[in-house]
């Protein structure tokens, strides 16, 4: 927990330093293109700096990648964190309350432990591999919807081109695009929606490892879009798509994406 109770810490920080920026032109100005192809933003930058900087100081990992920085070494022992500074940075830069940090740890290619804070709203989600999965220190598990007509999933397609998910689409009861992969999964996680779906291959290892710990922890299911273990390399360039349930639906899903 020693890992987790450090999140907290520069999470804290992370709060402090960027509230007064959510919302504001200031927030989604432009520093350079980030290690995974996209614009990094200024919120971006703030955050992952103090981030950056607090893991330095306190060694906890050998290497660290970030969206932004790409891989950079930390000077501990071993172990790598996968860091996304602000995951759903628009609906930061806009002053949507959904965006959040997500942060895991991984040692001989497995993710231990994940962590991801709500920055709106200071919610906090936790996981511990073998241990559960918990929201504010409470043990969450998934729903236990087994229809999809009664499903409400986070459903997103390829832009311009939703053809692969028209008809998961067509059966579900619900549809929300909410704009911050990390909190999606652990909203899957704790049972407040029952699916979240991405088939852009867009999503990257800082993006989902924490929120996949989660989702899996509280008796989720996590796979490619075949059904099979996704696997992601440490490379932010390199992007997934990613189906994720309560698992009672899951081969539903994948029989529909097929």
């Amino acid at each position: 927990m020693e890992f987790i109770r450090a999140c907290d810490d520069v999470a804290g920080a992370v709060w402090d330093a960027v509230a007064g920026m959510v919302g504001t032109p200031e927030a989604g100005e432009y520093v350079k293109m980030g290690a995974d192809g996209t614009p990094t933003k200024l919120i971006d930058q703030v955050a992952e700096d103090i981030i950056v900087d607090y893991f330095r100081c306190h060694p906890f990992c050998r290497r660290l990648i970030s969206e932004e920085l790409g891989c950079a070494e930390m000077g501990g022992e071993n172990g790598t964190i996968f860091l996304d500074p602000i995951d759903g940075t628009y609906n930061a830069v806009v002053g949507i309350p959904f965006y959040a940090l997500s942060i895991a740890y991984a040692e001989d290619g497995i993710v231990r432990q994940g962590y991801v804070r709500n920055l709106a709203t200071g919610e906090t989600f936790h996981a511990v591999r073998g241990q559960g999965a918990f929201l504010d220190g409470h043990p969450i598990r998934v729903s236990q919807v087994s229809l999809l007509e009664e499903c409400a999933m986070s459903v997103y397609g390829r832009k311009f081109d939703p053809t692969r998910v028209l008809g998961i689409n067509r059966q579900i009861r619900r549809w929300r695009l909410l704009g911050a992969s990390a909190l999606e999964l652990c909203y899957v996680g704790c049972g407040r929606i029952d699916g979240f779906v991405d088939v852009r291959g867009t999503l990257r290892v800082t993006d989902a490892a924490a929120g996949m710990l989660v989702c899996e922890e509280a008796g989720g299911t996590v796979s490619d879009l075949e059904g099979n273990a996704l696997i992601f390399p440490d490379e932010v360039s390199v992007g997934r798509s990613l189906v994720a349930t309560n698992g009672v639906v899951h081969n539903k899903v994948i029989e529909y994406l097929r």
